[in-house]
């Protein structure tokens, strides 16, 4: 199968480790396309609720991919989040192609573009983390509950539904707090002259011109790989969301779990195929972090 061009991906939110990672959605997307660059905007691996009693093999598939790709020397940025926040102490760590940092600033094709993963602004995360983690089990819970729902809607045709969305349109704090973190995003990246600023967190896939006192601003959300399945792309000199639901080819990609020449099977193997990669790609080059010119 020919792989779709794309010259920078972006993914946050995807919760590895966790009873709502769509683990295998993500990586049958991941193996339809061939990316320039990949940027990893937080929250990838659940370090808040990593346990050695729930690792699938298909959580594992997607790191070793993208192990794959740093060993291609594809350029790998990771921005931890604050579930990932543990990686922060890392900062500036490079291996061959992957680098670890706390923010992005990048100037692609001429223009200022700000990538960082939005936890800095969640006022529960800087005052009571406690809370915050609580709520992180309350809602992996509600994922879980809303999964055995949908089974059971589906069966009677009536098709999914997402709980947690219900939940968070009909909380107007959680309305009200999302559209104060856009705001409070936007006028920062305008008054540090930035064209485009990324996000996460918030789980919110979005596009949208904000103008504020100090003039306009792109203001772009990866969303998650737990309810909304999407990221962002730019290609072609344009950024879009790309919506895992919205693409039969990636859907008819087959993820092989059961083992086969040249693939292992057990996380274990996984993780040992994953280790002889990085051996290979042993180079501590990073290609240049500063100035894109995907489109030409």
């Amino acid at each position: 199968m020919a792989k779709r061009d794309v010259d920078i991906v972006v993914l946050s939110d995807i919760h590895l480790g966790t009873y709502g990672c769509h683990a295998k959605e993500l990586l049958q997307y991941l193996k339809s396309i061939n990316p320039k660059a990949v940027v990893l905007n937080g929250d990838i691996i659940d370090i808040w609720q990593f346990s050695k009693r729930y690792w699938p093999a298909t959580h594992m598939m997607v790191v070793k991919h993208i192990v794959g790709l740093i060993a291609k020397d594809i350029p790998v940025y990771y921005i931890p989040g604050n579930h990932d926040e543990l990686l922060r102490r890392f900062k500036d760590f490079q291996l061959g192609s992957l680098k670890i940092t706390n923010k992005l600033s990048l100037k692609i094709d001429g223009a200022n573009v700000w990538i960082f993963h939005g936890d800095v602004f969640d006022v529960v995360m800087q005052h009571s983390k406690w809370l915050a983690k609580l709520g992180a089990i309350g809602y992996d819970t509600l994922i879980l509950i809303n999964r055995f729902v949908n089974f059971f809607s589906e069966k009677m045709g009536r098709g999914k539904i997402s709980l947690s969305k219900k939940v968070k349109n009909s909380v107007k704090g959680a309305v009200k707090f999302i559209n104060k973190f856009e705001a409070t995003v936007c006028e920062i990246a305008a008054s540090n002259q930035y064209k485009y600023v990324i996000c996460g967190h918030i789980h919110q896939p979005e596009i949208s011109t904000v103008v504020t006192e100090h003039g306009s601003v792109i203001y772009m959300n990866s969303g998650d790989w737990i309810e909304n399945l999407t990221g962002l792309e730019y290609n072609d000199g344009k950024w879009s969301i790309y919506r895992y639901a919205d693409d039969p080819v990636a859907q008819a990609i087959e993820i092989k779990k059961k083992k086969h020449k040249g693939e292992a099977e057990s996380p274990k193997e996984l993780m040992a195929s994953l280790l002889q990669e990085l051996n290979m790609s042993g180079n501590n080059h990073f290609p240049g972090t500063t100035d894109f010119n995907l489109a030409k």
